[in-house]
């Protein structure tokens, strides 16, 4: 979760727009009734208000956000079906944690991890291992956990005296990887991205491992750009490593988007438990597992992948109870959710639905290009997400600009800088979820349309300052 520091914005309104924050409606009876004073905004005020004004103000106040539903840079799932939601309701009060108060909760979470196993070609789904989690970040977490504890197991004579562990992978991975490996001292070894190369390079990574380090990292849907990392190539590359130096590598596979995408839409695509190298994978449900958020997955090849060591038995609510994890209470709702959605769609509604995202994406891309002010980097067709950049004709404005247009029609489009070594390239990223339909699409089009003529009567860009980065990192 995002820090945050106590009041910056000086100091609280005057009494008189205190009471002018309420509106006299919000008095139930008598409209005069409710305007004293608006509580404080950063201490807890002194007394208490009605539940109908206490919504008015947080309601309003909410109105500022942007909308979920024209947030492009978003990659988590922002509709559901009305039934899901009356499902969550009636389980946002069950503490997932309580598997003893709450087992059919439990067992839903059970048959999820059933589920994703046998998607992901498990060798035997039955003892494949997982859990559920409020979403990929803890899922790498764990993931990455599972590696560091097994390699120090292998080097308990080195570790951690005289060897520092490492974890290889690009430089386009999210986030969280990078908090992993800080928060657990490892040394994080990342691919730079060359040229057209987006993301991680098989042969680089391999020589990047040494014997310290506790795996690779591959990314079934890169967050730059959309596209999919050569997972095969990959194990390929490592298994030739092991061939020549007897180092055995394991690979997890972050597949936030990804593994909920190329199962139905990508079949002949080897990423997953068919390579053996591959020991854990991780996703989103409330990605395009279609679930709001927060929910993730992360499964384990067999139990040998996940050291036992790592997973505490609470005698919790009298029962004895498995759990790994990196937080302990939680609602069951998104579990709930998980589990109706996969009922609700099974395989071919899942392909139904990202086929349909995708043919979204990619038509839009496809219309964007025709405008002949940008040049496409991805097109939608592995992720149905989309990368782009001013054409080389283009000065009057970048992408930025374009971002900040775009923002005053509602649209949140994400603008920002690749990494080394390609911080010479500012990028468009447009992702297209379900619920984003081609009707949006167009609307989304028009506005584009509505926009260029003054973007290209522009002296220069607005956006100087290379340095300035968007506020999406999703």
């Amino acid at each position: 979760m995002p820090l945050h520091q106590g009041s910056n914005h000086g100091r609280e309104p005057s009494e008189e727009r205190r009471r002018l924050a309420f509106n006299p409606f919000f008095g139930e009876a008598d409209p005069t009734a409710g305007m004293t004073s608006a509580p404080p905004r950063h201490r807890l005020p002194d007394g208490p208000l009605p539940p109908s004004t206490a919504y008015g103000l947080v309601h309003d106040e909410l109105m500022l956000d942007g909308n979920s539903r024209l947030n492009l840079a978003t990659f988590v799932t922002t509709w559901m079906e009305p039934e899901a939601g009356v499902l969550m309701g009636e389980c946002r009060d069950k503490n997932m944690i309580d598997k003893d108060e709450y087992p059919r909760t439990a067992e839903l979470e059970r048959r999820c991890v059933a589920m994703l196993a046998d998607l992901w070609n498990a060798p035997d789904p039955s003892t494949a291992v997982g859990c559920s989690t409020t979403g990929s970040s803890e899922a790498c977490m764990l993931a990455g956990l599972a590696l560091k504890r097994r390699w120090a197991a292998r080097n308990a004579d080195r570790y951690p005296s005289t060897a520092r562990p490492n974890l290889v992978m690009g430089i386009n991975v999210q986030v969280c990887w990078d908090k992993f490996c800080n928060f657990w001292e490892v040394e994080a070894r990342q691919v730079p991205m060359e040229g057209g190369r987006f993301h991680l390079d098989p042969q680089a990574a391999a020589e990047l491992c040494d014997e310290n380090t506790i795996g690779a990292v591959g990314i079934l849907g890169s967050t730059f750009d959309g596209s999919y990392e050569p997972i095969a190539e990959l194990c390929a590359a490592l298994d030739a490593l092991q061939e020549r130096t007897g180092l055995d590598i394991p690979v997890h596979v972050d597949g936030a988007s990804g593994a909920m995408v190329a199962p139905f839409l990508d079949e002949d695509l080897v990423w997953d438990f068919r390579l053996p190298r591959v020991s854990s994978i991780n996703t989103s449900g409330h990605k395009y597992g279609l679930v709001y958020p927060g929910v993730g997955w992360a499964l384990w090849r067999s139990p040998a992948e996940l050291p036992e060591d790592l997973v505490f038995r609470v005698d919790y609510l009298g029962g004895d109870m498995p759990t790994f994890a990196l937080n302990f209470s939680r609602p069951g709702a998104q579990v709930v959710a998980q589990y109706y959605t996969f009922l609700r769609l099974g395989r071919d509604g899942y392909r139904a639905v990202q086929q349909a995202s995708r043919d979204v994406a990619s038509g839009l891309a496809a219309q964007i290009e025709k405008l002949g002010d940008f040049h496409l980097l991805t097109r939608g067709d592995e992720l149905p997400v989309f990368a782009l950049t001013t054409a080389p004709g283009v000065r009057a404005y970048d992408v930025f600009d374009v971002s900040r247009r775009l923002r005053e029609h509602g649209w949140l489009v994400p603008a920002y800088t690749f990494p080394a070594n390609r911080q010479d390239l500012s990028v468009l990223r447009v992702v297209c979820r379900n619920g984003f339909s081609s009707d949006l699409a167009e609307l989304l089009m028009e506005d584009l349309r509505i926009l260029l003529p003054d973007l290209r009567s522009q002296r220069h860009p607005l956006s100087h300052d290379r340095d300035v980065r968007t506020a999406f990192h999703h």
